[in-house]
């Protein structure tokens, strides 16, 4: 007797594991349809949000080219990614964000960046191009750094800038400049120190995650995609040229951006 029940024990308890594995299983598979779902569902909301979001800068830009006219086109501008920043949002670039995305993304304030390419024209033009000095760490700005440096005349540094060559007498390569232009003041941060420490003003084109401190002039954009930054060298080059009456070959973008003819904006 002792050894049937001791059987029918462990004959229950068999049971019983199968049965747990079971709903276990079934357990696992309705929570893993759940996340499924959850996933789809995020991710048509980050599609939908990233097409809302377009169709929004759209409106608020060509509401106001009733008062002006844009550098280019609103299209353009989203083509070239320009306003397009990063997932950091630093204090001193948190004014110049328009929204963020629902990906996490941050979106500057498309119209303010054709302001501040418009300020950024005219106070470049205040200097001439032998004052003027920049440099572009990343490799995705070297095509249009170069174009910019080589249609005006202006001194460039692509790759690396040595440390010292601004405030350093005794080095062989050392020069003065009135004003210096940096790319990303992190990446060209040995221009930027260099520069504040012998006190001349620096122009930055400064993303959504840069930290602002010891630059004169912030130009708000995208500086990590080589669209971006070829449109915004390209506008900044047209500009100039006009504004100092600089007698030059017609400036194409397609000069700035490798194959911009056939990149497609977004819809």
């Amino acid at each position: 007797m002792v050894e049937k029940k001791i059987t029918k024990k462990k004959e229950t308890k068999t049971t019983s594991d199968k049965s747990k594995k079971k709903v276990s299983a079934s357990d696992k598979k309705t929570k893993l349809a759940a996340l499924m779902e959850k996933a789809k569902a995020l991710e048509k909301e980050v599609k939908d949000e990233s097409k809302e979001g377009i169709k929004e800068i759209k409106g608020k830009v060509k509401g106001e080219e009733k008062e002006k006219d844009l550098l280019v086109s609103i299209e353009d501008y989203l083509k070239a990614s320009t306003h397009l920043g990063t997932r950091v949002i630093t204090p001193d670039m948190r004014k110049f964000v328009y929204r963020r995305r629902a990906d996490g993304l941050a979106v500057f304030n498309t119209s303010l960046q054709d302001e501040k390419i418009r300020e950024s024209i005219d106070y470049l033009s205040k200097f001439a191009p032998e004052q003027i000095v920049i440099t572009c760490k990343r490799e995705a700005g070297w095509k249009a750094v170069k174009k910019f440096g080589e249609v005006l005349g202006i001194k460039t540094f692509t790759k690396k800038y040595p440390a010292g060559t601004l405030t350093n007498t005794n080095l062989e390569n050392f020069f003065e400049k009135d004003l210096a232009m940096i790319c990303d003041p992190w990446l060209d941060k040995n221009m930027l120190n260099d520069s504040n420490k012998v006190k001349i003003p620096v122009f930055g084109v400064c993303d959504t995650n840069n930290f602002t401190k010891g630059i004169s002039f912030i130009l708000p954009a995208n500086n990590k995609n080589y669209k971006s930054l070829g449109m915004i060298f390209y506008l900044l080059t047209k500009g100039y040229a006009e504004k100092r009456k600089i007698d030059i070959d017609e400036i194409k973008i397609q000069d700035f951006i490798e194959d911009w003819d056939n990149l497609i904006p977004p819809k």
